[in-house]
């Protein structure tokens, strides 16, 4: 496990794409479910920020290198 969180923290702080549409895949699948729940009315408020949020960033990192 600590070979998968090295080799994913270090192509964060090298902008590599895959790590970093990883992140950003997990940030719109978060926003999706707090979208969705029906307990936490904080949640519900910040969802759309959460997901447009992840939505940027993945358009982003499409453009960093391999």
């Amino acid at each position: 496990m600590t070979g998968f969180l090295s080799r994913f923290l270090t192509g964060l702080l090298r902008l590599r794409r895959g790590p970093w549409e990883t992140l950003s895949t997990i940030l719109i699948a978060l926003g999706v479910v707090m979208l969705m729940q029906p307990f936490a009315l904080w949640a519900f408020t910040w969802s759309f920020l959460v997901t447009l949020t992840g939505t940027v960033m993945f358009i982003i990192t499409s453009h960093f290198p391999e």
